[in-house]
This record gives C-alpha cells, sequence and structure tokens, in this order.
C-alpha cells in the first residue's frame, strides 16, 4: 500500500488555464521565490481589501498567473517553507511546526538546481533551524551559495547572518532583505549561469513595526492596524524594487518570481481566505495569496481557481528546467507547468494536509542574533552550541503507523475531510463542499457517508504514507 502511494506521490500535474504563450519555450529561467511571512489571503488589494495599498503586488496580479485557491503546505511557518525546499509534506522529514529543522537526508530545491548548473542564494528568514556555521542545517548546508538569512522572523534594524557571520544592518526589514538579494542578483546578471533567489520576508509578523514611511499610508486607523498595513506595504515597496531593477537588468522576461506568504493570517487583522485563521487547518489557516510572473511564458495575465500550494513549488521548477532529484524521494507536490499551457480543468491529486499537535521551539531572531554578534566580537565564531542543531539528521523515534495524532485533511476539489484524532485515539470527521460552503460551516458527512468512507480511505493512505516517511523508510 505505502509503495503505491509513494508511486502516487511521483506524479506530474496537468492543469488548465486558458493563456496565450510564448511562440516558444524559454530558456532555463532565473528563479525568485519570495515569502511573506504571516500575511492572509484577503491582505492584498488585488484580492478586494478595503484599506491595503499593494500596488506592485496588484501588477503582478494583473500581469502574471493568479491563484485564488494557493494553499500552504502547513498554518505555520517553519513546515511550509520545508515544503517549499522539498516538495514534500513537512511531517515527513519531522517539521511539524515553527522552530524545527529540515533533516539533512532531504534534496533541497537549492541542491537540485545547483546539479542543473544553477548559482543559489538565500536571503532574509530561514527558520529551518540554524544560521550558524558548522550546522548541517544552514542555508550553506542545504544548497545555497550565497546567504544572508535570519533564524525566525526579524523587524527593522536587523542582525543578519551572513553565511555564518553576523552583521548589523539599518533599515526597514523587507528593503534590507530585497537589497541583499538584489546585490546578488546583480552580481548574477549577464553571466551564463541562471540564478535561484530565494527572498523570505519577516513581516508581517507579530510585533508589527511599521517604517515611518508606510505607516503615514494609513493615517485614521488605529496605530496596530498602521503597523500591521505598513509592513504588508513595506514588502510591497520591496517587490517594487525587485521587478523595477529586473527591467533595469533586462533580465526580467525570462525571470520567473513567485510570491505567496507561509500560512494564513493571524487573527485580528487580517483577512483570511475562509474559516479560522493562523494555526488551523481550515481555510483561514492555510489560503494565501500567490503570483507567478514569468513575461517570456506567461504573455497575458490570467488567474486560476485551480488549487496548488506550496508543495507544488519544488517539482514546477524541477520540471521547467528538466532535471529531477539526484535520489527520488515520494514527493507530495505536483508540477504545474501544464497550468501554463491549458491543457486540463481540474487538479488531478488531492492535496494533504497534517497538524501534529506538538509544541513549537522558540528561535528568537533578534536575541540569537544578538548573542551570535556578542559571541563572535569575543573571538567565538559559533556562539550557542545548543543553536546549531547537530543532531537534526537523526530519527530518534517511531510513530505509530495505526494512529495518526492531531488535525488532518484530505482536498479534493471541492470536497474537503477534516479529520481530528483526540489524545484518546477518538476520530471525528468533518466534511465540507468548499465550492458551496467555502467559510466551512455546514458539515456534510453524516449526509455523505459513502464520500466521507471513500475520502477517509485515501487521507488514511497518505497518512500512512507520511508516517513511513517520517519514521525513515526514504533514506
Amino acid at each position: 500500500m505505502i509503495r503505491t502511494t509513494i508511486a502516487a506521490c511521483m506524479c506530474l500535474l496537468t492543469l488548465v488555464c486558458g493563456r496565450a504563450l510564448a511562440a516558444e519555450k524559454p530558456a532555463r529561467p532565473n528563479i525568485i521565490l519570495c515569502m511573506a511571512d504571516d500575511q492572509g489571503w484577503g491582505d492584498v488589494g488585488y484580492n478586494g481589501h478595503p484599506v491595503l495599498k499593494t500596488p506592485n503586488l496588484d501588477e503582478m496580479a494583473g500581469a502574471g498567473l493568479r491563484f485564488d485557491r494557493f494553499y500552504a503546505a502547513a498554518p505555520v511557518c517553519s513546515p511550509t517553507r520545508g515544503s517549499v525546499m522539498t516538495g514534500r509534506h513537512p511531517n515527513r522529514f519531522g517539521c511539524f511546526t515553527w522552530g524545527y529543522p529540515l533533516r539533512p537526508q532531504e534534496i533541497t530545491i537549492a541542491q537540485s538546481l545547483k546539479t542543473a548548473g544553477y548559482v543559489t542564494g538565500h536571503f532574509g528568514k530561514w527558520h529551518l533551524c540554524s544560521i550558524q556555521k558548522t550546522s548541517p542545517v544552514n542555508p550553506g548546508a542545504c544548497g545555497f551559495d550565497k546567504w544572508l538569512s535570519a533564524p525566525n522572523f526579524f523587524d527593522n534594524d536587523p542582525i543578519l547572518s551572513r553565511e555564518g557571520i553576523a552583521v548589523q544592518f539599518k533599515g526597514e526589514s523587507s528593503m534590507v532583505t530585497m537589497d541583499a538579494a538584489l546585490e546578488f542578483i546583480r552580481d548574477c546578471a549577464g553571466k551564463p549561469e541562471p540564478f535561484l533567489a530565494v527572498v523570505w520576508f519577516g513581516s508581517p509578523h507579530l510585533p508589527h513595526e511599521a517604517s515611518k514611511e508606510d505607516f503615514a499610508l494609513y493615517d485614521g486607523h488605529e496605530d496596530e492596524l498602521r503597523h500591521y498595513y505598513g509592513e504588508i506595504s513595506g514588502i510591497d515597496r520591496a517587490m517594487g524594487k525587485l521587478r523595477k531593477e529586473l527591467r533595469t537588468l533586462g533580465i526580467h522576461e525570462n525571470t520567473l518570481v513567485w510570491y505567496c506568504s507561509d500560512n494564513g493570517g493571524i487573527k485580528g487583522p487580517s483577512v483570511t481566505g475562509g474559516r479560522g485563521h493562523k494555526g488551523q487547518i481550515y481555510e483561514g489557516g492555510l489560503r494565501v495569496p500567490a503570483v507567478i510572473e514569468w513575461p517570456a511564458r506567461i504573455t497575458k495575465p490570467a488567474r486560476t481557481d485551480v488549487p496548488a500550494g506550496t508543495v507544488d513549488i519544488y517539482p514546477t521548477l524541477l520540471e521547467i528546467v528538466g532535471t529531477r532529484p539526484p535520489t527520488p524521494r515520494p514527493l507530495d507536490g505536483i508540477g504545474l507547468v501544464s497550468l501554463l499551457d491549458g491543457n486540463v480543468k481540474t487538479r488531478p491529486k488531492p492535496l494533504g494536509f497534517w497538524h501534529y499537535p506538538v509544541p513549537g521551539n522558540r528561535t528568537p531572531s533578534k536575541q540569537v542574533m544578538s548573542a551570535l554578534l556578542d559571541a563572535q566580537a569575543k573571538g567565538d565564531e559559533i556562539g550557542d552550541k545548543t543553536m546549531l542543531f547537530a543532531d537534526a539528521g537523526k530519527i530518534k523515534r517511531q510513530y505509530p503507523t495505526d494512529r495518526f495524532e492531531g488535525h488532518s485533511a484530505w482536498l479534493d476539489w471541492p470536497w474537503k475531510l477534516h479529520r481530528i484524532e483526540s489524545d484518546d485515539g477518538a476520530v471525528r470527521m468533518e466534511l465540507y463542499d468548499l465550492a458551496a460552503d467555502p467559510q466551512e460551516s455546514n458539515d456534510e458527512s453524516a449526509r455523505q457517508p459513502d464520500r466521507t468512507k471513500s475520502m477517509r480511505a485515501d487521507l488514511d493512505r497518505w497518512l500512512e504514507s507520511v508516517t513511513a516517511s517520517l519514521n525513515g523508510m526514504d533514506y
């Protein structure tokens, strides 16, 4: 059964969204993956927010491919980032929640693209644990040639790790991140090798701290909202600077820019994409804004309501580049290239979610980076060795294959089945028709017993496969 599921996990997606294409497929593109931290689905102008000013993201959505149903792999940050790196559900490698690492055994998108000749860089929030030298899970160990990274979210005037060396910066956090990425991009522009730049902002994560410029945009609102909105406008300004620089460098036509958020919005100031918020498997915790801009391939604006997610980024990029991972592993994502070509109208493979009930690990950037800066000033290059996560590759326990604790879900559009297992092993099922009930308010499980049974069987098979990976079967 597990082998069958693994084989199914490796399939590639063919999707539809009518659009005009370039007459010939472009050469391997430069790739820029941008990600916000806690930005809700509705926290952009193009999704109808009545207050937020996001003109650059709105232009991207109006020029490229806009996803109306794009899902983070998890309702919190670290796991979703792990899904981008691997194309796998993060529970497969034990990244259950925030502050958990990748396993060094995983094959990241940076490592796979390096084998295809790409130069790679990471800039901004890492949150897959260590940003110290010698760590097996720092960005360099995960395949990035250049990196300027933070262990978690960060605010204005941050201390960041330049390949293990703590450096104090001044400026608005998103612009500091983008300026570092642009330094890398300028160095790569004009060279024969294409590049991968991963640009992960630390905003709009709490505590909200907008720059004076962005705070001033929202006069008349409460200060809490002004700071929240201002942080998103800071991201938008940074994205505008990126788009302008790509055009100045003459490389924008064949540069793929993919923007999304790492989970649904927070309760309170955010406009989420449905029921619930960050930390929950309901739509509000998973559905996020997402846009791809790639003028050489997406020549006219388009939008799609076919479900897709962060697990699809890895296989899509490999499909575009025409390469494969050095060692095949079961993937939960599927390639979205056919979404650019207009072949079919539905996603052929469901999306699975599983929020495992464990506490997060604190990795506060300000404290961690201040301590590292002080340690290095005294001649200690590594600092706190407990932050190296030196044992990240150890598989310390075996998880049961007949119990799947926590809240999982199976999205087979338009139906979404929830499986909620309590500490005593009791399981409750909820079934929603998202097309008719986007707020997940009318449980159909009792009225649809056959569908519930069939979808539960599929979900249980997937959970079994994920647990097999978690227990080390893939290595």
